[in-house]
């Protein structure tokens, strides 16, 4: 029996280290093919870091031109997918800290409400669809450095170490992060005087 390369997607063709060395050396089919690989991923965390897609494919699209035009930069081909995540949450901070300064300065008007019922899937159970309701109707105001770190644990399950590599932020200042918002989050499920 063949055993399924966890550096590809389905288990056949080039693994990400074999792309990423190929499109280094100029091949447009390996960028392609990364391109094809990440593109869903991309998309998606895209989606659910920013909260509405009225910038998503930018957001995509530049990711992909840092990514792709950066390959230099990445010290271990083989971790072409945790670094791709890590170019896009933080292309998504700098658009949100540019949005809230925008809004500070009454250059941008405040954002839609988030349609949570993009993001919720139908399969998801009632429970885990009213958490991510909640954190989606508190995310909007907070700090970019509270709402993205949040983002990443409570949406896309990242462990603490990854949620650091992601944000380029430490460990302890993750941790700090989180627990603000999660203390946010606790307030706005469960507010003063609510009845239990």
């Amino acid at each position: 029996m063949h055993a399924r390369n966890p550096a590809t997607r389905s288990g056949s063709g080039p693994t990400d280290a074999t792309l990423v060395v190929a499109a280094r050396g100029g091949e447009p089919w390996a960028r392609e093919a990364l391109f094809r690989r990440y593109a869903p991923m991309v998309n998606g965390l895209a989606l659910r870091v920013l909260g509405r897609d009225t910038e998503v494919d930018d957001l995509v699209q530049d990711s992909f031109v840092q990514a792709l035009d950066g390959l230099h930069r990445l010290n271990e081909p083989q971790a072409f997918a945790a670094w791709m995540a890590a170019i896009v949450v933080r292309t998504a901070s700098k658009i949100l800290r540019r949005r809230r300064l925008l809004t500070r300065l009454g250059l941008r008007r405040p954002g839609d409400p988030i349609d949570v019922d993009t993001l919720v899937s139908r399969t998801v159970p009632p429970d885990e669809a009213a958490e991510l309701r909640a954190i989606y109707a508190l995310v909007e105001s907070l700090p970019v450095d509270v709402r993205v770190p949040l983002l990443l644990r409570r949406v896309e399950g990242m462990a603490l170490e990854e949620i650091a590599e992601a944000t380029g932020k430490s460990l302890a200042t993750v941790k700090r992060k989180l627990a603000d918002g999660e203390r946010r989050l606790v307030r706005k499920m469960n507010p003063p005087g609510a009845k239990s």
